[in-house]
C-alpha cells in the first residue's frame, strides 16, 4: 500500500512539520487564486474550471506522487497546448459548451496515457535529461515567470499568451502607460519580503506577511484615488461530478493531441521535480510521479477539471515558503475551497501587483547561480547545453527547449563515448603497468603490445577503435596484442562482430589478440552470439597476470635472450 499510496510514507513526517506546511499551504492558496483564473482563460475555458482544477488535482497527486514539493494544477504550458489542440475543431467563441466538452475528454485521454507510461516504467526516459538541462530550464522559467509578472507590476495590459520577446517589446512601447501606484505596491511587497527574509525567526513567513502588507498598501492607495487591479470576482462553486463526453469519433480525433499533451506534461513534471530535488537532495521515483500525474488527470476529469501538470511557479513558491511534505499542497487545495465557499468576496480584493512582486522574487530564486558558475568553469559542452535550454525556454516553447537540451546532451554524450580512451601500457619500477604517456621511462616488451580500452565497444565507437587497431596491425613490430579489458563497460552486436573479425585477422596473419579481465556483462553478447567460441576461449583470461604467463610461452625465446627490458616475472 505504501508503494501505491505514497501518502502513507510522508503522513507520519507531516505530524512534525505541520507548521511549515501550513504556512506554505496558505501562501500557495493566495498565489493560486489569480493563476487559476489566468490559466483557464489561456486554455479558452471559463474561469471556474481553473478553480476546479486547482482544487482537486493537487490533492490526488499528493496522495500518489513521489516529490514532497511538487504542486499540480493548471499550468501555462498545459493550458496553451490544450487550447491549440481543441481549437482546431471548435473555438470557445463559436461553441463554448462543445469546447469545454472536448477539453475535458482530451484531459481524460492524456491522463490515461500518463498512467500507462508510468505503469510501463517509462520514467527512466527522464534519466536522459541532464542536470545542465534542468538548471537551464529552471533559470529560463525563472526569467520567464518574472517577466510575465511585469504587466501586473507596471499595470500595463500586455496581451494574454505573449511570448518573452513580445512582452519586452510591448512594455517598451507602452512604458508611458505604466501605473506607478501598481508599481509602488509591487515594489513595497518585494521590499518587505526581502526584509523579513533576513530575520531567521520569522523568515518562513516572508511571503505571507509581504502579501498582507501589499494588500493593505493597495487598499490605502485605493482609498486615495489610486486604481489598482485586483483578482476580481471569484465564483463560489465546488467541482461537480460529471462524466466526460465519451465519443469514439472525438476520441479518435484527439488521440495524437492527447499523446503530445501527456508527454509534455510528464516531461514538465519530471523537470520541475528534479530542479527542486537539486536543492533538497530528495530521492525521486519518476515512475511514481508519472502514475500520480496520470491518476490525478484521469480522476479529476470526472469532476469538470481540465488537464493539469506540475506547476513551476506554485512548486517553487511551495518549496521557498518552507514546505516539508505534500501536506502543504493539500492545505493549499483545501484553503482554496474555503476561499471559494466562504471568503470569495474578500479574496477578490487581493491586488495583482502584490502577487506579481512575490512571484518576481520566486522567479529570481529559480536561477541557480552557484550551479551556473560551476557549469561555466567546468565544461564547455555543458555550458552549450545550459545556454541552449535557457535561451530555448525564453524564446521557444518550453517543450521544444527541453527537447533541444536533451538532444544536445545525448549528442555530446555519444560524441564522448564514440572515442574511447585507448592507453598503451608499460611497466614501471614498482611493478605496476601504467599509461606510457604518464611515464616515458616505463618499459615495454618488444614482442607483446599491451593496451587498455576505457569505454564501451558499441556501434558508435567501432569506427574510432577500428582506426587505432588498423595502425597497430600495420606496425610490423607488433605481433601480439593483449587488451586489458577491465575498462570495457559493455559490448553491443556491432562491437562484437568487429571484435571477432579483428581477432580472427590477427590470428591468421599475426600471433593473435588476447583479452584479460573482461567483465561478465561485456562478455554477454559475445557468448550469446557465439562470437566468443569463434574467437576461441583460449584467448580470454581472468586477469593480466594469468594472460602474460600464458602469452610468455609463445614468445620467440631468441628475441627474449637479447631483450634488456625483462619486464615480466617470467623473464
Amino acid at each position: 500500500m505504501n508503494k501505491i499510496f505514497t501518502i502513507f510514507n510522508w503522513l507520519p513526517l507531516a505530524k512534525k512539520t505541520w507548521k511549515d506546511d501550513l504556512i506554505a499551504g496558505i501562501t500557495g492558496t493566495i498565489i493560486v487564486i489569480p493563476q487559476a483564473v489566468a490559466f483557464a482563460m489561456i486554455a479558452g475555458m471559463p474561469p471556474i474550471y481553473g478553480f476546479y482544477t486547482a482544487m482537486l488535482t493537487p490533492v490526488i497527486a499528493a496522495m500518489f506522487g513521489s516529490s514532497y514539493h511538487l504542486v499540480s494544477g493548471p499550468t501555462t504550458t498545459s493550458s496553451i497546448v490544450l487550447y491549440s489542440i481543441v481549437s482546431r475543431y471548435v473555438t470557445p467563441d463559436n461553441d463554448i459548451e462543445a469546447f469545454v466538452s472536448l477539453a475535458i475528454l482530451l484531459s481524460f485521454m492524456a491522463g490515461v496515457i500518463k498512467l500507462l507510461m508510468g505503469l510501463a516504467r517509462m520514467g527512466k526516459l527522464v534519466n536522459f535529461v541532464s542536470n545542465s538541462v534542468i538548471i537551464g530550464f529552471s533559470a529560463g522559467a525563472g526569467v520567464l515567470i518574472a517577466f510575465k509578472q511585469l504587466k501586473h507590476i507596471l499595470g500595463i495590459k500586455v496581451p494574454q499568451g505573449s511570448s518573452f520577446y513580445e512582452i519586452i517589446h510591448y512594455i517598451i512601447v507602452h512604458i508611458s502607460e505604466s501605473n506607478w501606484y501598481a508599481f509602488t505596491v509591487a515594489a513595497g511587497t518585494l521590499f518587505v519580503a526581502l526584509l523579513i527574509k533576513r530575520f531567521q525567526k520569522i523568515s518562513r513567513l516572508y511571503m505571507l506577511i509581504a502579501m498582507l502588507f501589499g494588500s493593505f498598501l493597495a487598499l490605502w492607495l485605493g482609498n486615495h484615488g489610486a486604481i489598482i487591479e485586483t483578482v476580481g470576482t471569484i465564483p463560489s462553486n465546488l467541482p461537480p461530478f460529471q462524466m466526460p463526453a465519451f465519443d469514439y469519433n472525438n476520441m479518435k480525433m484527439l488521440t495524437s493531441g492527447a499523446i503530445i499533451l501527456a508527454t509534455l506534461g510528464l516531461v514538465e513534471a519530471a523537470a520541475i521535480s528534479r530542479s527542486i530535488a537539486l536543492h533538497t537532495h530528495q530521492k525521486l521515483n519518476t515512475n511514481q510521479e508519472f502514475i500520480s500525474q496520470g491518476i490525478s488527470n484521469t480522476i479529476s476529469s470526472f469532476f469538470s477539471c481540465y488537464t493539469s501538470s506540475a506547476s513551476f511557479t506554485r512548486s517553487s513558491v511551495n518549496f521557498q515558503a518552507g514546505a516539508k511534505t505534500p501536506m502543504s499542497a493539500l492545505i493549499s487545495a483545501f484553503g482554496l475551497m474555503l476561499v471559494v465557499l466562504l471568503f470569495a468576496p474578500y479574496a477578490s480584493f487581493l491586488p495583482k501587483p502584490a502577487m506579481g512582486g512575490i512571484i518576481l522574487l520566486v522567479g529570481y530564486n529559480l536561477i541557480d547561480f552557484e550551479h551556473i558558475k560551476q557549469i561555466i568553469k567546468s565544461s564547455r559542452r555543458e555550458l552549450i547545453v545550459f545556454l541552449a535550454t535557457f535561451l530555448g525556454t525564453l524564446f521557444l516553447d518550453l517543450q521544444i527547449a527541453l527537447v533541444l537540451g536533451v538532444f544536445l546532451s545525448l549528442f555530446f554524450y555519444l560524441e564522448r563515448t564514440s572515442k574511447p580512451n585507448i592507453a598503451a601500457l608499460g611497466k614501471i619500477q614498482d611493478g605496476r603497468f601504467i599509461n606510457l604517456i604518464r611515464d616515458k621511462e616505463a618499459q615495454t616488451c618488444p614482442q607483446l603490445k599491451i593496451i587498455r580500452i576505457d569505454g564501451s565497444l558499441y556501434f558508435g565507437a567501432v569506427e574510432a577503435v577500428s582506426d587505432y587497431f588498423t595502425d597497430l596491425y600495420e606496425d610490423e613490430n607488433t605481433s601480439r596484442l593483449l587488451i586489458v579489458a577491465d575498462g570495457i563497460n559493455f559490448i553491443d552486436l556491432a562491437g562484437a562482430e568487429w571484435l571477432m573479425h579483428e581477432a580472427l585477422k590477427w590470428q591468421k596473419h599475426k600471433n593473435g589478440i588476447y583479452f584479460s579481465g573482461m567483465k561478465l556483462v561485456s562478455q554477454d553478447v559475445l557468448k550469446k552470439g557465439g562470437f566468443l567460441n569463434k574467437i576461441g576461449q583460449r584467448y580470454f583470461f581472468k586477469d593480466k597476470k594469468e594472460a602474460i604467463m600464458h602469452i610468455y610461452k609463445t614468445l620467440d625465446k631468441r628475441i627474449c635472450e637479447m631483450c634488456t627490458s625483462k619486464i615480466f616475472e617470467e623473464c
